[in-house]
Protein backbone atom coordinates (compact mmCIF):
# COMPACT_ATOMS: atom_id res chain seq x y z
CA UNK A 1 0.00 0.00 0.00
CA UNK A 2 3.09 2.49 -0.43
CA UNK A 3 2.19 5.26 -2.53
CA UNK A 4 3.74 8.60 -3.03
CA UNK A 5 1.56 11.81 -2.63
CA UNK A 6 1.41 15.18 -2.95
CA UNK A 7 2.83 15.72 0.45
CA UNK A 8 5.11 12.82 0.70
CA UNK A 9 3.84 9.30 1.08
CA UNK A 10 1.84 7.20 3.21
CA UNK A 11 0.89 3.10 3.48
CA UNK A 12 -1.84 1.51 5.13
CA UNK A 13 -2.05 -0.61 8.30
CA UNK A 14 -4.73 -3.17 8.84
CA UNK A 15 -6.17 -4.90 11.57
CA UNK A 16 -6.01 -8.80 10.90
CA UNK A 17 -6.08 -9.97 14.56
CA UNK A 18 -9.27 -8.47 16.93
CA UNK A 19 -10.89 -5.33 17.91
CA UNK A 20 -8.17 -3.26 19.71
CA UNK A 21 -7.70 0.56 20.57
CA UNK A 22 -4.84 2.75 19.82
CA UNK A 23 -3.28 4.06 22.46
CA UNK A 24 -0.33 5.19 21.25
CA UNK A 25 2.13 5.49 17.96
CA UNK A 26 6.10 5.27 18.83
CA UNK A 27 7.77 5.85 16.22
CA UNK A 28 7.96 5.45 12.16
CA UNK A 29 10.98 4.53 10.46
CA UNK A 30 11.34 4.12 6.75
CA UNK A 31 14.71 3.00 5.25
CA UNK A 32 16.60 2.92 8.80
CA UNK A 33 15.65 6.74 8.72
CA UNK A 34 13.37 7.59 11.27
CA UNK A 35 10.54 10.42 10.61
CA UNK A 36 9.71 12.70 13.35
CA UNK A 37 6.38 12.59 14.59
CA UNK A 38 5.26 16.27 13.93
CA UNK A 39 5.61 14.88 10.01
CA UNK A 40 3.37 11.70 10.64
CA UNK A 41 -0.32 12.06 10.34
CA UNK A 42 -2.86 9.32 11.33
CA UNK A 43 -6.00 9.13 8.75
CA UNK A 44 -8.91 7.64 9.99
CA UNK A 45 -11.28 7.00 7.10
CA UNK A 46 -11.31 10.07 4.51
CA UNK A 47 -12.31 12.87 6.40
CA UNK A 48 -10.07 11.94 10.00
CA UNK A 49 -6.60 13.23 10.50
CA UNK A 50 -4.90 12.72 13.52
CA UNK A 51 -1.79 13.89 15.30
CA UNK A 52 -0.33 11.29 16.25
CA UNK A 53 1.25 12.49 19.75
CA UNK A 54 -2.33 12.81 21.14
CA UNK A 55 -3.08 9.12 20.71
CA UNK A 56 -2.65 8.25 24.69
CA UNK A 57 -4.42 5.44 26.61
CA UNK A 58 -6.20 8.97 28.08
CA UNK A 59 -7.33 10.04 24.49
CA UNK A 60 -6.81 6.52 22.37
CA UNK A 61 -8.66 5.35 18.99
CA UNK A 62 -10.68 2.61 17.88
CA UNK A 63 -9.09 0.08 15.81
CA UNK A 64 -11.65 -2.73 14.47
CA UNK A 65 -11.08 -5.86 13.43
CA UNK A 66 -10.59 -5.87 9.56
CA UNK A 67 -10.66 -1.93 9.53
CA UNK A 68 -6.94 -0.24 8.38
CA UNK A 69 -5.55 3.11 9.05
CA UNK A 70 -3.60 5.41 7.19
CA UNK A 71 -0.49 6.82 7.89
CA UNK A 72 0.81 9.64 5.89
CA UNK A 73 4.45 10.31 6.13
CA UNK A 74 4.51 14.24 4.89
CA UNK A 75 8.10 15.62 3.46
CA UNK A 76 9.26 11.92 2.99
CA UNK A 77 10.39 11.45 -0.58
CA UNK A 78 11.07 7.66 -1.69
CA UNK A 79 12.44 6.27 -5.12
CA UNK A 80 10.58 3.58 -7.48
CA UNK A 81 11.28 0.40 -5.22
CA UNK A 82 10.98 -1.76 -1.92
CA UNK A 83 11.46 -0.05 1.22
CA UNK A 84 11.64 -0.72 4.37
CA UNK A 85 8.75 0.31 7.04
CA UNK A 86 9.14 -0.16 10.45
CA UNK A 87 6.18 1.26 12.48
CA UNK A 88 6.15 0.90 17.24
CA UNK A 89 2.88 1.05 18.08
CA UNK A 90 0.64 0.41 21.35
CA UNK A 91 -2.87 -1.16 21.57
CA UNK A 92 -4.94 -2.67 23.57
CA UNK A 93 -5.57 -5.82 24.57
CA UNK A 94 -1.71 -6.56 22.43
CA UNK A 95 0.30 -3.84 24.56
CA UNK A 96 3.36 -2.56 22.02
CA UNK A 97 3.69 -3.93 18.90
CA UNK A 98 6.76 -3.37 16.36
CA UNK A 99 5.93 -3.79 12.61
CA UNK A 100 8.86 -4.50 9.90
CA UNK A 101 7.81 -5.01 6.61
CA UNK A 102 9.06 -4.14 3.27
CA UNK A 103 6.91 -2.76 0.25
CA UNK A 104 6.93 -1.10 -2.87
CA UNK A 105 6.67 2.69 -4.03
CA UNK A 106 3.85 2.29 -6.36
CA UNK A 107 3.33 3.89 -9.73
CA UNK A 108 0.99 6.74 -10.41
CA UNK A 109 -2.07 4.91 -11.18
CA UNK A 110 -2.56 4.65 -14.96
CA UNK A 111 -5.85 4.94 -15.96
CA UNK A 112 -7.69 2.01 -16.57
CA UNK A 113 -11.08 0.19 -17.14
CA UNK A 114 -12.36 -0.88 -13.60
CA UNK A 115 -16.03 -1.94 -12.17
CA UNK A 116 -17.32 1.10 -10.68
CA UNK A 117 -16.77 1.23 -6.94
CA UNK A 118 -17.36 3.67 -3.86
CA UNK A 119 -15.67 3.12 -0.57
CA UNK A 120 -17.90 4.59 1.93
CA UNK A 121 -21.17 3.65 -0.07
CA UNK A 122 -20.24 0.35 -2.08
CA UNK A 123 -23.55 -1.06 -1.07
CA UNK A 124 -26.07 1.70 -1.66
CA UNK A 125 -28.27 1.59 -4.52
CA UNK A 126 -27.11 3.96 -6.66
CA UNK A 127 -23.69 2.65 -7.11
CA UNK A 128 -25.18 -0.68 -7.70
CA UNK A 129 -27.30 0.63 -10.43
CA UNK A 130 -23.80 2.40 -11.80
CA UNK A 131 -22.30 -1.97 -11.16
CA UNK A 132 -25.25 -2.92 -13.59
CA UNK A 133 -24.87 -0.09 -16.32
CA UNK A 134 -21.48 -1.06 -16.49
CA UNK A 135 -21.67 -4.71 -17.01
CA UNK A 136 -24.28 -4.19 -19.20
CA UNK A 137 -22.41 -1.79 -21.64
CA UNK A 138 -19.15 -3.31 -21.31
CA UNK A 139 -20.60 -6.80 -22.52
CA UNK A 140 -23.60 -6.08 -24.46
CA UNK A 141 -25.91 -8.12 -22.41
CA UNK A 142 -29.04 -7.44 -20.65
CA UNK A 143 -29.46 -8.09 -16.66
CA UNK A 144 -32.78 -9.38 -16.82
CA UNK A 145 -32.39 -12.12 -14.05
CA UNK A 146 -28.93 -11.06 -12.01
CA UNK A 147 -30.39 -7.34 -11.19
CA UNK A 148 -33.58 -9.01 -9.13
CA UNK A 149 -33.56 -9.89 -5.62
CA UNK A 150 -35.94 -9.42 -2.25
CA UNK A 151 -33.19 -8.33 0.14
CA UNK A 152 -31.28 -5.29 1.32
CA UNK A 153 -27.90 -5.21 -0.65
CA UNK A 154 -26.35 -4.22 3.11
CA UNK A 155 -27.14 -7.84 4.85
CA UNK A 156 -23.91 -8.88 2.21
CA UNK A 157 -21.72 -6.11 3.31
CA UNK A 158 -18.65 -9.06 4.36
CA UNK A 159 -20.00 -11.63 1.94
CA UNK A 160 -19.50 -9.87 -1.15
CA UNK A 161 -17.37 -7.63 -3.02
CA UNK A 162 -18.94 -5.20 -5.62
CA UNK A 163 -22.58 -6.70 -5.07
CA UNK A 164 -24.12 -6.33 -8.53
CA UNK A 165 -27.35 -8.84 -8.29
CA UNK A 166 -27.90 -12.64 -7.47
CA UNK A 167 -27.38 -15.72 -8.41
CA UNK A 168 -30.89 -17.95 -8.17
CA UNK A 169 -30.37 -21.53 -7.80
CA UNK A 170 -33.33 -23.30 -7.73
CA UNK A 171 -34.35 -25.03 -4.08
CA UNK A 172 -36.50 -28.53 -3.56
CA UNK A 173 -37.50 -30.00 -0.60
CA UNK A 174 -36.77 -33.89 0.00
CA UNK A 175 -38.17 -35.78 3.30
CA UNK A 176 -39.02 -35.91 5.84
CA UNK A 177 -36.37 -37.56 7.26
CA UNK A 178 -36.01 -39.16 10.74
CA UNK A 179 -32.80 -38.47 12.56
CA UNK A 180 -32.16 -40.50 15.46
CA UNK A 181 -28.93 -37.83 16.18
CA UNK A 182 -27.52 -36.55 20.23
CA UNK A 183 -28.11 -32.89 18.35
CA UNK A 184 -30.76 -33.88 15.53
CA UNK A 185 -33.50 -35.58 16.91
CA UNK A 186 -36.81 -35.91 14.89
CA UNK A 187 -38.17 -35.49 11.66
CA UNK A 188 -36.73 -32.42 9.16
CA UNK A 189 -37.93 -31.59 5.67
CA UNK A 190 -34.28 -30.98 4.09
CA UNK A 191 -33.50 -27.88 1.64
CA UNK A 192 -31.74 -28.85 -1.35
CA UNK A 193 -30.31 -26.23 -3.66
CA UNK A 194 -28.86 -27.76 -7.12
CA UNK A 195 -29.42 -27.89 -11.22
CA UNK A 196 -29.03 -31.28 -11.33
CA UNK A 197 -32.01 -32.90 -12.64
CA UNK A 198 -33.17 -36.39 -10.70
CA UNK A 199 -31.21 -35.22 -7.12
CA UNK A 200 -33.94 -33.96 -5.07
CA UNK A 201 -36.29 -37.46 -6.37
CA UNK A 202 -33.52 -39.63 -5.55
CA UNK A 203 -32.54 -39.08 -1.90
CA UNK A 204 -35.99 -38.54 -1.26
CA UNK A 205 -36.69 -42.27 -2.17
CA UNK A 206 -33.44 -42.87 -0.08
CA UNK A 207 -34.99 -40.76 2.86
CA UNK A 208 -38.20 -42.78 2.54
CA UNK A 209 -36.13 -45.86 2.91
CA UNK A 210 -34.47 -44.73 6.00
CA UNK A 211 -37.62 -43.93 7.48
CA UNK A 212 -39.31 -47.26 6.98
CA UNK A 213 -36.26 -48.70 8.84
CA UNK A 214 -36.62 -46.39 11.86
CA UNK A 215 -34.47 -43.42 10.96
CA UNK A 216 -30.71 -42.63 10.39
CA UNK A 217 -28.45 -42.86 13.80
CA UNK A 218 -26.48 -40.09 13.36
CA UNK A 219 -23.16 -38.94 15.84
CA UNK A 220 -20.63 -36.36 16.22
CA UNK A 221 -17.24 -38.17 16.91
CA UNK A 222 -14.89 -35.34 16.15
CA UNK A 223 -14.66 -31.33 15.86
CA UNK A 224 -11.42 -29.47 14.79
CA UNK A 225 -10.29 -26.76 12.80
CA UNK A 226 -6.82 -26.05 11.66
CA UNK A 227 -4.29 -23.50 11.05
CA UNK A 228 -0.47 -24.64 9.84
CA UNK A 229 2.25 -22.50 10.18
CA UNK A 230 5.67 -23.35 9.08
CA UNK A 231 9.20 -22.01 10.81
CA UNK A 232 12.06 -22.01 9.36
CA UNK A 233 16.10 -22.78 11.14
CA UNK A 234 19.06 -23.46 9.71
CA UNK A 235 19.37 -27.31 10.31
CA UNK A 236 17.21 -30.13 11.48
CA UNK A 237 18.64 -30.23 14.21
CA UNK A 238 17.46 -26.62 15.09
CA UNK A 239 14.03 -27.28 14.51
CA UNK A 240 13.73 -30.70 16.18
CA UNK A 241 15.27 -28.24 19.21
CA UNK A 242 12.27 -26.27 18.71
CA UNK A 243 9.69 -28.73 18.79
CA UNK A 244 10.68 -29.44 22.16
CA UNK A 245 10.36 -26.06 23.06
CA UNK A 246 6.28 -25.40 21.19
CA UNK A 247 5.81 -28.78 23.91
CA UNK A 248 7.24 -27.07 26.93
CA UNK A 249 5.46 -23.86 26.42
CA UNK A 250 2.01 -24.59 25.32
CA UNK A 251 0.45 -22.82 28.24
CA UNK A 252 2.04 -19.45 26.83
CA UNK A 253 1.08 -19.90 23.40
CA UNK A 254 -2.71 -21.13 24.15
CA UNK A 255 -3.42 -18.18 26.51
CA UNK A 256 -2.19 -15.58 23.35
CA UNK A 257 -4.03 -17.80 20.75
CA UNK A 258 -7.50 -17.70 23.21
CA UNK A 259 -6.93 -14.19 23.78
CA UNK A 260 -8.19 -13.05 20.11
CA UNK A 261 -11.43 -14.77 20.64
CA UNK A 262 -14.25 -15.44 22.90
CA UNK A 263 -14.58 -18.78 21.26
CA UNK A 264 -11.51 -20.24 19.77
CA UNK A 265 -10.10 -22.40 22.21
CA UNK A 266 -6.87 -24.45 21.00
CA UNK A 267 -7.16 -28.06 21.73
CA UNK A 268 -3.40 -29.03 20.82
CA UNK A 269 -1.10 -28.82 18.20
CA UNK A 270 0.89 -31.45 15.86
CA UNK A 271 4.29 -31.01 14.89
CA UNK A 272 6.30 -32.39 12.08
CA UNK A 273 9.44 -32.17 11.03
CA UNK A 274 10.96 -32.17 7.48
CA UNK A 275 14.18 -31.21 6.15
CA UNK A 276 14.59 -27.79 8.73
CA UNK A 277 11.27 -26.93 9.13
CA UNK A 278 8.55 -27.41 11.29
CA UNK A 279 5.20 -27.35 10.42
CA UNK A 280 3.09 -26.85 13.29
CA UNK A 281 -0.63 -27.67 12.81
CA UNK A 282 -2.60 -26.13 15.22
CA UNK A 283 -6.08 -27.69 16.02
CA UNK A 284 -9.35 -25.38 17.54
CA UNK A 285 -12.75 -25.72 18.83
CA UNK A 286 -14.61 -22.41 17.05
CA UNK A 287 -17.89 -22.96 18.45
CA UNK A 288 -21.22 -23.02 15.97
CA UNK A 289 -18.71 -20.58 13.12
CA UNK A 290 -16.87 -22.79 10.47
CA UNK A 291 -13.67 -20.86 11.82
CA UNK A 292 -11.24 -20.41 9.18
CA UNK A 293 -10.24 -16.65 9.68
CA UNK A 294 -10.89 -17.20 13.71
CA UNK A 295 -8.27 -19.73 13.83
CA UNK A 296 -6.30 -17.88 11.09
CA UNK A 297 -5.99 -14.60 13.99
CA UNK A 298 -5.37 -17.31 16.72
CA UNK A 299 -2.44 -18.78 14.98
CA UNK A 300 -0.99 -15.48 13.83
CA UNK A 301 -1.07 -13.92 17.58
CA UNK A 302 0.19 -17.39 19.00
CA UNK A 303 3.02 -17.09 16.36
CA UNK A 304 3.62 -13.26 16.78
CA UNK A 305 4.62 -14.55 20.79
CA UNK A 306 6.48 -17.28 19.44
CA UNK A 307 8.80 -15.35 17.14
CA UNK A 308 9.42 -13.14 19.98
CA UNK A 309 10.27 -16.02 22.29
CA UNK A 310 11.85 -18.72 20.52
CA UNK A 311 15.76 -19.36 19.56
CA UNK A 312 16.47 -19.60 16.28
CA UNK A 313 13.88 -19.00 13.90
CA UNK A 314 14.96 -17.57 10.65
CA UNK A 315 11.53 -17.47 8.40
CA UNK A 316 7.83 -18.07 9.50
CA UNK A 317 5.06 -18.46 7.00
CA UNK A 318 1.31 -18.62 8.54
CA UNK A 319 0.10 -20.89 6.87
CA UNK A 320 2.11 -23.60 5.16
CA UNK A 321 -0.86 -26.18 3.20
CA UNK A 322 -0.83 -28.48 6.08
CA UNK A 323 -4.27 -27.69 7.36
CA UNK A 324 -4.86 -27.79 3.02
CA UNK A 325 -7.86 -25.64 3.01
CA UNK A 326 -9.95 -26.05 0.53
CA UNK A 327 -8.62 -29.01 -0.68
CA UNK A 328 -8.76 -33.12 0.08
CA UNK A 329 -6.38 -34.62 1.53
CA UNK A 330 -5.13 -37.52 3.56
CA UNK A 331 -4.30 -35.85 6.51
CA UNK A 332 -8.24 -34.63 6.92
CA UNK A 333 -9.28 -38.04 6.32
CA UNK A 334 -7.54 -39.33 9.38
CA UNK A 335 -7.09 -36.07 11.63
CA UNK A 336 -10.65 -34.57 10.69
CA UNK A 337 -10.71 -30.80 9.99
CA UNK A 338 -14.05 -29.37 10.63
CA UNK A 339 -16.96 -32.20 11.96
CA UNK A 340 -16.23 -35.73 11.76
CA UNK A 341 -19.72 -37.23 11.75
CA UNK A 342 -21.52 -40.69 11.09
CA UNK A 343 -24.68 -42.01 9.67
CA UNK A 344 -26.07 -45.19 10.22
CA UNK A 345 -28.50 -47.73 9.91
CA UNK A 346 -29.59 -51.16 9.59
CA UNK A 347 -32.36 -51.96 6.77
CA UNK A 348 -34.16 -54.62 7.07
CA UNK A 349 -34.21 -56.97 4.04
CA UNK A 350 -38.00 -57.24 3.44
CA UNK A 351 -37.74 -53.04 2.76
CA UNK A 352 -35.06 -52.96 0.75
CA UNK A 353 -36.41 -55.42 -1.59
CA UNK A 354 -39.72 -54.22 -1.90
CA UNK A 355 -38.72 -50.19 -2.07
CA UNK A 356 -35.46 -50.50 -4.14
CA UNK A 357 -36.02 -53.97 -5.63
CA UNK A 358 -33.36 -55.30 -4.87
CA UNK A 359 -31.34 -57.48 -2.16
CA UNK A 360 -29.05 -56.74 0.32
CA UNK A 361 -26.40 -59.69 -0.57
CA UNK A 362 -26.60 -58.19 -4.22
CA UNK A 363 -26.10 -54.57 -2.69
CA UNK A 364 -23.09 -55.96 -0.35
CA UNK A 365 -21.50 -57.42 -3.16
CA UNK A 366 -22.05 -54.19 -5.37
CA UNK A 367 -20.03 -52.60 -2.73
CA UNK A 368 -17.69 -55.09 -2.29
CA UNK A 369 -16.91 -54.57 -5.79
CA UNK A 370 -16.90 -50.85 -6.26
CA UNK A 371 -14.46 -50.79 -3.79
CA UNK A 372 -11.80 -52.39 -5.76
CA UNK A 373 -13.13 -49.59 -8.45
CA UNK A 374 -11.99 -46.79 -5.54
CA UNK A 375 -8.64 -48.20 -4.84
CA UNK A 376 -7.50 -48.24 -8.29
CA UNK A 377 -8.70 -45.01 -8.93
CA UNK A 378 -6.81 -43.72 -5.88
CA UNK A 379 -10.44 -41.83 -5.18
CA UNK A 380 -10.75 -39.89 -1.37
CA UNK A 381 -14.05 -41.58 -0.91
CA UNK A 382 -15.01 -45.30 -1.39
CA UNK A 383 -18.81 -44.25 -1.55
CA UNK A 384 -21.10 -42.97 -4.38
CA UNK A 385 -22.11 -39.51 -4.37
CA UNK A 386 -21.83 -37.85 -0.96
CA UNK A 387 -20.66 -34.08 -2.30
CA UNK A 388 -23.99 -34.12 -3.97
CA UNK A 389 -25.70 -33.49 -0.73
CA UNK A 390 -23.58 -32.35 0.95
CA UNK A 391 -23.37 -29.37 -2.07
CA UNK A 392 -26.98 -29.08 -2.49
CA UNK A 393 -27.16 -28.59 1.56
CA UNK A 394 -24.34 -26.03 1.35
CA UNK A 395 -25.70 -23.60 -0.99
CA UNK A 396 -29.53 -23.31 0.81
CA UNK A 397 -27.93 -22.59 3.96
CA UNK A 398 -25.36 -20.66 3.43
CA UNK A 399 -21.51 -22.24 3.92
CA UNK A 400 -18.88 -22.10 2.13
CA UNK A 401 -19.25 -24.19 -0.49
CA UNK A 402 -15.56 -24.84 -1.44
CA UNK A 403 -15.43 -26.72 1.48
CA UNK A 404 -16.91 -29.48 -0.25
CA UNK A 405 -13.08 -29.93 -1.00
CA UNK A 406 -12.81 -31.39 2.48
CA UNK A 407 -16.06 -32.90 2.66
CA UNK A 408 -16.06 -35.07 -0.30
CA UNK A 409 -13.94 -37.53 1.48
CA UNK A 410 -16.30 -40.39 2.69
CA UNK A 411 -15.91 -44.11 4.45
CA UNK A 412 -18.61 -46.19 3.19
CA UNK A 413 -18.91 -49.63 4.90
CA UNK A 414 -21.92 -52.59 4.42
CA UNK A 415 -22.30 -55.68 6.36
CA UNK A 416 -25.17 -58.19 5.95
CA UNK A 417 -26.52 -59.16 9.11
CA UNK A 418 -27.34 -62.45 10.84
CA UNK A 419 -30.91 -61.73 9.72
CA UNK A 420 -30.03 -60.97 5.95
CA UNK A 421 -30.53 -57.43 6.77
CA UNK A 422 -28.39 -54.28 5.18
CA UNK A 423 -26.19 -52.21 7.60
CA UNK A 424 -24.45 -49.17 5.94
CA UNK A 425 -22.53 -46.54 7.09
CA UNK A 426 -21.33 -43.17 5.81
CA UNK A 427 -18.20 -41.79 7.68
CA UNK A 428 -17.77 -38.31 6.82
CA UNK A 429 -14.31 -37.12 8.49
CA UNK A 430 -14.10 -33.74 6.99
CA UNK A 431 -17.65 -31.74 7.29
CA UNK A 432 -17.07 -27.87 7.62
CA UNK A 433 -20.15 -26.42 8.47
CA UNK A 434 -21.76 -23.27 10.45
CA UNK A 435 -24.87 -21.75 12.03
CA UNK A 436 -23.36 -18.49 12.91
CA UNK A 437 -21.65 -16.28 10.68
CA UNK A 438 -20.39 -15.87 7.17
CA UNK A 439 -23.33 -16.75 4.68
CA UNK A 440 -25.69 -18.62 7.52
CA UNK A 441 -27.34 -14.69 7.87
CA UNK A 442 -28.31 -13.93 4.33
CA UNK A 443 -31.91 -14.35 4.25
CA UNK A 444 -32.59 -17.54 1.75
CA UNK A 445 -29.89 -19.01 3.57
CA UNK A 446 -31.22 -18.13 7.11
CA UNK A 447 -34.37 -19.49 5.86
CA UNK A 448 -33.40 -22.80 5.42
CA UNK A 449 -31.18 -22.86 8.70
CA UNK A 450 -34.56 -21.88 10.72
CA UNK A 451 -36.53 -24.39 8.93
CA UNK A 452 -34.37 -26.83 10.19
CA UNK A 453 -34.29 -25.40 13.39
CA UNK A 454 -30.26 -24.63 13.07
CA UNK A 455 -29.92 -20.67 12.58
CA UNK A 456 -27.86 -19.83 15.63
CA UNK A 457 -25.31 -20.51 18.26
CA UNK A 458 -25.66 -24.09 19.72
CA UNK A 459 -26.58 -25.78 16.54
CA UNK A 460 -23.86 -26.65 14.52
CA UNK A 461 -23.67 -30.02 15.31
CA UNK A 462 -27.37 -30.56 14.82
CA UNK A 463 -26.81 -29.22 11.42
CA UNK A 464 -23.85 -31.66 10.99
CA UNK A 465 -25.97 -34.82 11.90
CA UNK A 466 -28.56 -33.85 9.58
CA UNK A 467 -25.94 -33.37 6.21
CA UNK A 468 -25.11 -36.89 7.35
CA UNK A 469 -28.76 -38.57 7.42
CA UNK A 470 -28.83 -36.93 4.16
CA UNK A 471 -25.97 -38.14 2.54
CA UNK A 472 -26.74 -41.89 3.69
CA UNK A 473 -29.82 -41.43 2.20
CA UNK A 474 -28.24 -40.75 -1.06
CA UNK A 475 -25.75 -43.39 -0.69
CA UNK A 476 -28.44 -46.14 -0.17
CA UNK A 477 -30.53 -44.07 -3.23
CA UNK A 478 -28.08 -44.32 -5.83
CA UNK A 479 -26.49 -47.72 -4.87
CA UNK A 480 -30.03 -49.30 -5.76
CA UNK A 481 -30.62 -47.44 -8.55
CA UNK A 482 -27.46 -48.95 -10.15
CA UNK A 483 -27.60 -52.18 -8.57
CA UNK A 484 -31.24 -52.43 -10.04
CA UNK A 485 -30.04 -51.06 -13.47
CA UNK A 486 -32.36 -48.50 -12.51
CA UNK A 487 -30.07 -45.51 -12.74
CA UNK A 488 -29.75 -44.43 -16.21
CA UNK A 489 -33.86 -44.65 -17.17
CA UNK A 490 -34.18 -42.26 -13.91
CA UNK A 491 -31.72 -39.70 -15.34
CA UNK A 492 -33.79 -40.25 -18.80
CA UNK A 493 -37.04 -39.75 -17.50
CA UNK A 494 -36.20 -36.83 -15.05
CA UNK A 495 -32.70 -35.39 -15.51
CA UNK A 496 -33.11 -34.00 -18.87
CA UNK A 497 -33.51 -30.32 -19.63
CA UNK A 498 -32.79 -29.52 -23.56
Amino acid sequence: SLEATPEGVQFAVKNRLSDATLTGIGKVVIDGTEVPLDRVVVAVGEDQLIDPKTITPEAPIQFPLAKGLTIQCHGVTLDKGRHEIKITFEAEPFGVLDLKVKDSLKDPEKKVVKIPYDKEHNFEPEIIKRRQQFIETFTGAKLHHISRYSFDPHVTQGNIENFTGVAQVPIGFAGPLKINGEHANGEFVIPLATTEGTLVASYNRGMKVLNLSGGVTTTVVDDKMQRAPVFIFDSAREARDFRQWVLDHMDEIRERAEATSSVAKLEYIDIYLASRFAYLRFNFQTGDAAGQNMVGRATFAACSWILEQAPNVKRFFLESNLATDKKASQINLMRTRGKRVIAEVTIPRDVLIENMRVEPESLTYHFNVANVGSILSGANNNGLHSPNGITAMFIATGQDVANVSEGSAGILHTELTPEKDLYISITIPSLIVATYGGGTGLPTQRECLELLGCWGKGKVKKLAEIVAGVVLAGEISLASAISSLDWVSSHEQYGRNR
